[in-house]
């Protein structure tokens, strides 16, 4: 049976926490009335500036696309132009890898680009395609320039379950450069031939005639080809100028240039990996040279001669020597 005077100091311990919990309760009510908040992170009256600030980012007043200028003057193109802005500048882990992968990758496109007189432009092409990254896509497009198949096959690259050339960043670029040779020259504009990339020639064709379009930026395209040419346009301009977009990376953050040598192989390889201990190498790191090689051998039914890369002695290791 409970005493008296235990119910009693019960009764007396709850009704002081009540009153202890309904004076915070008045004091936090005060304080976010005023404008405060008790973590002191932010006071509508304070004039110190928060921890991690958001601004509108920077919009050129001119740009333009492999010499095509962009229309910034129409208030729809320059809002398109500014959503993919504030997407890319404030997607902060993303965008910075692609800076770093860029280090890489690009010095290997621009030549190609430039052999076969396709506006430098283009890379930001590969950038929005793939991130820079050996992806396959949903409806099965490979590689950084995302061929698919038949595509690859029209256009020369070798796509078996041996080989994929798609993942050859050399000769999926020289692929993608005649594709858009051909798109230019079948639309007379780049622009047309950039969006025709992601939207196909056929379908851009379709659209123009039901439109009687001529210019990209006049036309109803889709989600994805609708802000396709402003994605390549945000990473132009974030690229030239990383700093002016809150983007501080120093040069021996950016990912190294890959160093190999090339052996020519124009007969079977049965194990790929004893192939890459000759070499001084592994199996994992061969491929990641070589990612175009999609099985552990290579049966070469046909001779034909491959140029495979095997990386510099020691550049494992000491890619980020300082």
């Amino acid at each position: 049976m409970v005493s008296r005077s235990w119910l009693k100091h019960t009764l007396i311990t709850v009704i002081v926490i009540g009153v202890v919990l309904f004076v915070l309760f008045v004091l936090k009510s005060s304080a976010f009335s005023s404008g405060a908040c008790f973590s002191g992170v932010y006071k509508s009256n304070d004039s110190t500036r928060i921890q991690n600030p958001v601004y509108q980012v920077p919009i050129p007043q001119t740009l333009s696309f492999a010499g095509e200028e962009v229309p910034l003057n129409y208030f729809d193109v320059r809002e398109s132009l500014d959503r993919e802005l504030q997407v890319n500048t404030y997607w902060h882990s993303q965008t910075v890898l692609l800076l770093k992968r860029a280090n890489r990758f690009l010095p290997i496109i621009e030549p190609i680009l430039k052999e076969y007189n396709i506006p430098n432009d283009f890379k930001y092409l590969a950038v929005a395609e793939s991130a820079l990254t050996q992806a396959v896509s949903p409806a099965q497009a490979v590689g950084f320039w995302q061929i698919l198949e038949g595509t690859a096959m029209e256009l020369g690259l070798e796509v078996n379950k041996e080989v994929d050339e798609r993942y050859h960043i050399e000769k999926s670029t020289r692929a993608a450069c005649e594709f858009l040779q051909q798109s230019y020259n079948r639309f007379g504009s780049w622009t047309l031939a950039a969006a025709s990339y992601n939207f196909g020639r056929t379908g851009m064709l379709r659209q123009m005639d039901r439109q009687a379009g001529t210019c990209y930026y006049d036309m109803v395209l889709g989600e994805e080809t609708g802000r396709y040419m402003f994605r390549i346009l945000a990473f132009k301009l974030i690229f030239a100028n990383p700093q002016q977009y809150g983007f501080f990376l120093e040069p021996h953050e950016l990912y190294p240039p890959l160093k190999f040598f090339e052996v020519p192989v124009d007969t079977a390889v049965t194990d790929f990996a004893q192939f890459a201990k000759h070499f001084s190498t592994n199996y994992k790191i061969l491929k990641l040279y070589n990612p175009w090689l999609r099985e552990s051998y290579l049966t070469n039914k046909n001779s034909k001669c491959y140029s495979i890369k095997i990386p510099k002695a020691s550049f494992r290791e000491s890619a980020y020597d300082l």
